[in-house]
């Protein structure tokens, strides 16, 4: 995950938890974040209404939009709710929520190719 406004880069890694065609929630690992002041606080409300980039390597897609909302979930777990740019057609969102994988469907299929 990167900021577009700084091209700062805010996590190395994260799992979307839930999509929508507004937009998806990330819960992301304290562990992951990148910038020192983010590791060392139990708020990331600093992120609200900053433009971010995120890239799923599974489906080689870029997903960009603005941050909403954040909270702490505890143990170091983070969630960051983010609406997807205006521009983004509402035909591709929809297309995109259709081939998102189930949770826990990668992890699956990950476990058979072993």
């Amino acid at each position: 995950m990167t900021s577009l406004s700084n091209y700062r880069v805010i996590a190395k890694k994260g799992v979307i938890i839930d999509a929508s065609t507004s937009g998806f929630l990330v819960q992301i690992d304290r562990k992951d974040l990148v910038p020192a002041e983010l590791k060392s606080n139990l708020n990331l409300d600093s992120l609200v209404g900053q433009q971010i980039v995120l890239f799923l390597p599974q489906m080689n897609l870029d997903l960009d939009g603005t941050v909403n909302r954040t909270s702490h979930k505890g143990r170091g777990h983070f969630q960051i709710a983010i609406e997807f740019s205006r521009d983004v057609p509402e035909y591709w969102r929809e297309c995109l929520i259709d081939l998102l994988p189930a949770p826990g469907e990668m992890a699956a299929e990950e476990k058979k190719a072993k």
